[in-house]
């Protein structure tokens, strides 16, 4: 990593990453950690807020093609993700000038 480039500041994840090594780790590294303890504390809490990138992948995979990989090939794969983006973006737009 860049001397220049900061890194994020807090993390919050559920219950499946708790441990302290990556506790330790993250605050070895100055990120402050909010990740559910099993059996004390809920994981809706940190669930409130749909993160913008699962959404954006959700409607990726929407599209039947690309939730089963049917291609043999990773570019005929990254064309279809392509035009999967292009008629996100599409609808997203149209969505928005009607």
């Amino acid at each position: 990593m860049r001397a220049d480039r900061e890194g994020p500041g807090r993390l919050r994840a559920d219950k499946a990453y708790h441990s302290t090594e990556r506790l330790t780790w993250l605050r070895n590294r100055g990120i402050v950690p909010r990740i559910a303890r099993p059996g004390v504390e809920s994981s809706e809490r940190l669930g409130r807020h749909r993160w913008k990138i699962e959404r954006s992948i959700s409607w990726l995979f929407g599209y039947r093609r690309l939730t089963v990989r049917y291609e043999r090939k990773g570019t005929h794969f990254l064309a279809f993700l392509g035009l999967a983006a292009a008629l996100t973006c599409y609808k997203k737009l149209a969505k928005l000038t009607t």
